[in-house]
């Protein structure tokens, strides 16, 4: 590794990191929880041989981030030059660039121009160029002294992969982690640009990015025949106020306003399937919602999510549409269609499926112990802040029939709060107030001690719940990272459930958490804001703890003869075979009291006929045993013959789906503008559409509009005007 620090520059100074191959470690330094949900991710072919050069542009006096410098990229392996803009984070990135020895001049108005000469930049590569500019104002000499620089890794816009030796050298670089600091980092980050993808689609822990590909139906646009070589513009977040500590002056990761090592896992988007190949679509549901509010943080902050952070099926099951319970039914089933506003010649098919009810006086009594991330990284009102207040709001929800205790892990555990009833508010308010940051995040240790806590105090019959609070970071105290996996399980087995509050924007681990709660059988939700807060703990109490139903799957079985094609439209992590519907051996999603589940399908019929499929809900009781079925037919009579002829509740799951398939730069989306959304949501009609989170969600839409400046990434092989509805075009 070179780095360049504490140089003299009149004019500009530039910190150059050329990252050196990764080394195996040995198996003591296994990573911690910081990646365990990460796959392995396979290196591109190594003869593609391109590489990327990113990097960040700050001003020296204020340490302010630069916007609009336009960073210039010359050498004698390029034709031309190639050209990009740094965001309102000062984050620029070049990819696609050959082999060879490369100059970057830097300009920006009211600033000194700088070039950096003699950058080496081999096959298959990602480094870091970073820059301090002066202002024209300033023409004395200066010296210069930073903070090492560090690879953003994982995040969209670097394009590095991370592999399990990766993820391991990463836990040992963290700051707060053993043998840590700025510059160790640094070393561990060379790795090829590019990503693995899933059998459907957008990459893997890695960009999606057009030069790393983006699959739709066994279609890739990485192919060079695309033409397809610029990353889309993605507009950042206004910048920090100068009288921001920097993150690396702290020894913590920048948190608020920055949103690199932000870690997310795209699944790809769903092939549309003929009925001749495969009439059973099945998947487990799911009842997150963490993806919108992650979105929502994002767009708020002036900027566009990652498309991996998009999970359409969180932003549909984001909205309450009413579905009314069925008496001493376990499930009711609400199901409507209509043409597509974005698909020709398809109808988009609504299903909705509602648990039945408990009311707050027949909800069994509980015992909650919080796991709460109280290290370095969870300083800050926006993280262990919005948490204490969270939990204050739960204390005042919860009665004489519930126990709170309370767990903190930084470098290691302790025990703030055993097992006190709930009418001690004074005592569970104080040791709530008494939470503070402090150390690394051994994020082992933590839920194991609140595992113990959870057994040895079990509510026999009850509520027995392990709710951790964290940013999904750690960096100490993990040596077995398939065995964390399997002691979560095994104590969901023995009741013990498991759900997972996400907090922070920057350094936060949507994997890791997501797939906590997953196998832990409980549910996923971030918290953005105190009325999010407000929305788990207090309104939707009864549904966020009790279960009314385990290992719920969902099958659709198309009618060949009424159906041609179909798409499922999201639940891309959540996709399981015909054959596991029926194995109860095969874990699948919980539901809580009246929670609703609802999926929407592309289907484009055949000819009329009374029903186009059966709909079957396999599930088991709370406590497990044998799973029952449920069928219902899907009748050609619930297709309505315009948008505007469906229900409210029925145009609004559309509107939430179109809106997250936009944001993932979904192909079959294209046809559907921005302005076209705005006006569905427009007609989603009223009363609903004056509620509070319809209302927000149009303005959501219509910031998103106002920041999408990506290009089409399709557009040059497969041209909207020309588009096939049925099927991807095939490349000559």
């Amino acid at each position: 590794m070179r780095t360049g620090a504490g140089v003299f520059l009149k004019m500009a100074t530039s910190r150059f990191t050329e990252v050196a191959p990764m080394q195996s470690l040995s198996r003591s330094l296994l990573c911690g929880l910081l990646m365990l949900a990460a796959p392995a991710v396979a290196q591109p072919d190594a003869g593609t041989g391109v590489s990327v050069i990113i990097g960040t542009v700050i001003e020296v006096q204020s340490r302010k981030p630069l916007r609009d410098v336009v960073v210039t990229a010359t050498s004698p392996k390029l034709q031309g030059e190639q050209t990009v803009v740094t965001d309102a984070q000062g984050n620029y990135r070049i990819p696609q660039l050959p082999p060879g020895v490369y100059t970057l001049r830097f300009e920006v108005e009211q600033h000194k121009p700088y070039a950096r000469a003699d950058i080496q930049l081999r096959p298959n590569r990602t480094i870091r160029v970073n820059v301090e500019l002066l202002p024209d104002s300033l023409g004395v000499d200066m010296e210069l002294m930073g903070a090492q620089p560090t690879i953003d890794v994982g995040s969209t816009t670097t394009g590095v992969q991370v592999d399990q030796e990766f993820i391991r050298h990463i836990a040992a670089a963290r700051p707060g982690g053993k043998g840590s600091s700025a510059h160790s980092f640094e070393s561990l980050a060379e790795v090829a640009p590019g990503a693995q993808t899933d059998s459907y689609g957008v990459s893997i822990n890695g960009p999606t990015s057009p030069e790393n590909g983006y699959v739709v139906d066994g279609l890739s646009s990485s192919d060079p025949a695309y033409g397809i070589n610029a990353s889309p513009q993605v507009t950042a977040p206004p910048a920090a106020p100068a009288s921001r500590v920097r993150a690396s002056e702290r020894n913590v990761p920048a948190r608020e306003g920055s949103f690199f090592d932000m870690y997310f896992k795209g699944y790809g988007v769903n092939p549309t399937v003929t009925t001749e190949e495969e009439r059973f679509s099945t998947f487990s549901v799911d009842t997150d919602t963490a993806a919108y509010t992650l979105t929502r943080a994002y767009l708020e902050r002036g900027a566009l999510p990652d498309e991996q952070a998009v999970r359409v099926e969180e932003f549909v099951n984001s909205f309450d549409y009413g579905y009314a319970a069925e008496p001493d039914a376990p499930f009711s089933v609400h199901v409507e269609g209509f043409p597509s506003p974005a698909r020709k010649g398809y109808q988009v098919v609504h299903i909705g499926v509602k648990a039945h009810e408990v009311s707050a006086e027949e909800r069994k009594p509980s015992h909650l112990v919080f796991v709460i991330d109280v290290s370095g990284s969870m300083d800050g009102e926006e993280r262990l802040g919005l948490v204490k207040r969270a939990l204050r709001l739960l204390v005042h929800a919860l009665d004489e029939r519930d126990r709170v205790s309370i767990v903190v892990y930084g470098s290691q555990a302790r025990l703030v709060l055993g097992p006190t009833n709930a009418t001690q508010k004074q005592k569970l308010l104080s040791a709530i107030d008494s939470v503070s940051s402090e150390g690394s995040t051994n994020a082992q240790e933590g839920l194991e001690m609140g595992y113990a806590l959870a057994a040895k105090h079990l509510v026999k019959g009850g509520i027995n719940r392990i709710i951790l609070c964290s940013d999904g970071v750690a960096n100490n105290g993990i040596t077995d990272a398939d065995g964390i996996w399997a002691r979560v399980k095994e104590h969901a087995v023995r009741g013990i459930t498991l759900s997972t509050v996400g907090f922070g924007m920057g350094n936060y681990n949507d994997v890791l958490m997501e797939r906590l709660s997953h196998v832990g059988e409980g549910n996923y939700a971030y918290v953005d804001r105190l009325e999010e807060a407000r929305r788990i703990f207090v309104q939707n109490l009864t549904g966020t703890l009790q279960v009314v139903a385990k290992d719920v799957k969902l099958q659709v079985e198309f009618d060949p003869k009424a159906v041609v094609r179909y798409r499922l439209i999201g639940y891309e992590n959540r996709l399981l075979t015909k054959e596991q519907f029926a194995d109860d051996r095969v874990d699948a999603g919980e539901v809580g009291a009246g929670h609703a589940v609802t999926a929407l399908y592309e289907v484009k019929l055949r000819e009329p006929a009374a029903s186009f499929g059966t709909l079957r809900i396999r599930y088991k009781a709370p406590e497990g045993g044998e799973s029952k079925l449920l069928e219902k037919p899907l009748p050609s009579s619930l297709v309505r013959p315009a948008y505007g002829r469906a229900a409210p509740p029925t145009r609004l799951s559309y509107v939430a789906a179109a809106f997250a398939e936009k944001l993932r730069g979904s192909y079959w989306a294209r046809p559907l503008t921005w302005d076209g959304l705005v006006s569905l949501w427009e007609e989603v009609g009223q009363p609903l559409k004056g509620r509070a989170d319809v209302t927000e969600l149009g303005e959501l839409i219509r910031k998103a509009r106002a920041l999408d400046k990506r290009e089409d990434r399709f557009e040059r092989f497969a041209p909207v005007s020309a588009m096939d509805f049925d099927r991807v075009p095939t490349v000559p």
